[in-house]
């Protein structure tokens, strides 16, 4: 029979995934002061093992006021960099390609986690800390923290922050990396009209507002190894009423990515205001991914809604996805690629899983067909 689509290789640059399955960045919320934990190495080694083609780090701040929460990884110093480059090596392990996504969350910084109010940590609390943004503009609803407006300096300083992050989840042993500008977290923030009222080169028109975010690609780029995928999650439409202009401008923005080096985009949400009406539903991101793609001529991926193993398959086949991004479905069932083989009569669907697993569960398949 014909491979389904979605466990075919896929390659980019000199990298190549068993098939066309990721996880995508998925915070845990369980580090402490930066630093990984027991859980994430069990809970990486354990999503690599599942299947996956490629298994990506959750958003990992570049700097302590770039977290969402005092629980989040980080990749400001080096000694943080020792329990990546194990986590790094357990998704290896595991068959995955090992991949993380370094970022900072801006105005949504400084913040509970999301089971224990998911709102801004209050501003006598010693946990909290001084947010940063574009614009002295707060996100609003449950995160209303003013937080301050950047000068000169603080961009800078942020650039420089992603850069030796980069370098140390390089020689940490990751090699698929994603800059995350998306969720209204501080690159979104700069990009959205809903962030950004600054009247210097780094808002105004969309090319001001897109500025930050090639700067700081551009600062990357030098940095990443030009053989390994430089990937971005980036929100391309806000479902707030003005969808077909942030989605142009978006697309005009992603095209100068792809000039400066990109090679990937993970295509998704802005977040960006909480007045926004999110259409939610199955691959509902399919048609936009396929917008983005076509129109920006980068490979895509994307999430939300795709734990349908049809609807997966199917993205993949009519090309409207290179890769699929599976989170919830995979904390579910680390085993869904498996199960999702299963569904779609992948001949010796076991094998996706290691061998370990494989033997055993392809040996009883067989005895009982």
């Amino acid at each position: 029979m014909t491979t389904p689509a979605l466990f075919t290789p896929f390659t980019l640059k000199d990298v190549t995934l068993r098939n066309r399955i990721a996880v995508p960045p998925m915070c845990q919320y369980s580090a402490v002061d930066g630093f990984t934990t027991d859980w994430h190495l069990s809970h990486y080694a354990g999503l690599a093992r599942g299947g996956a083609g490629l298994v990506i780090v959750e958003a990992t701040a570049v700097s302590p006021e770039g977290r969402i929460s005092p629980g989040d990884t980080g990749l400001w110093n080096d000694e943080q960099a020792v329990g990546m480059a194990k986590i790094a090596a357990a998704i290896k392990a595991g068959g995955a390609v090992p991949g993380i996504q370094i970022a900072h969350a801006g105005r949504k910084a400084s913040a509970n986690r999301p089971w224990e109010g998911d709102d801004h940590i209050a501003e006598d609390d010693p946990r909290g800390w001084e947010t940063l943004s574009p614009s002295a503009v707060p996100f609003g609803a449950n995160l209303n923290k003013m937080p301050k407006a950047m000068t000169q300096a603080d961009i800078e300083r942020v650039q420089a922050d992603f850069v030796a992050a980069a370098i140390r989840a390089r020689d940490a042993g990751f090699q698929w990396l994603e800059l995350h500008f998306a969720h209204g977290y501080l690159a979104q923030s700069f990009f959205s009209v809903h962030g950004n009222t600054r009247t210097d080169g780094y808002g105004g028109d969309a090319a001001g507002r897109g500025r930050f975010l090639l700067e700081t690609l551009a600062a990357v780029r030098e940095v990443w190894p030009a053989n390994l995928p430089l990937t971005a999650r980036f929100g391309v439409i806000e479902y707030d009423g003005r969808d077909e202009q942030t989605l142009a401008e978006s697309i005009e923005l992603v095209r100068a990515m792809r000039e400066g080096g990109l090679d990937m985009l993970n295509v998704s949400v802005g977040f960006s205001t909480p007045d926004a009406k999110i259409p939610w539903g199955s691959a509902f991101l399919a048609p936009v991914s396929d917008r983005v793609k076509r129109e920006a001529g980068l490979p895509v991926a994307s999430s939300w809604g795709i734990d349908d193993p049809v609807a997966a398959n199917r993205v993949v086949e009519e090309g409207q996805m290179d890769l699929v991004m599976v989170g919830r479905a995979m904390l579910a069932n680390p085993h869904w690629p498996y199960q999702t083989a299963l569904k779609l009569g992948l001949e010796r669907p076991s094998w996706v899983l290691p061998a370990p697993y494989a033997h055993w569960l392809e040996r009883y398949r067989v005895q009982s067909a």
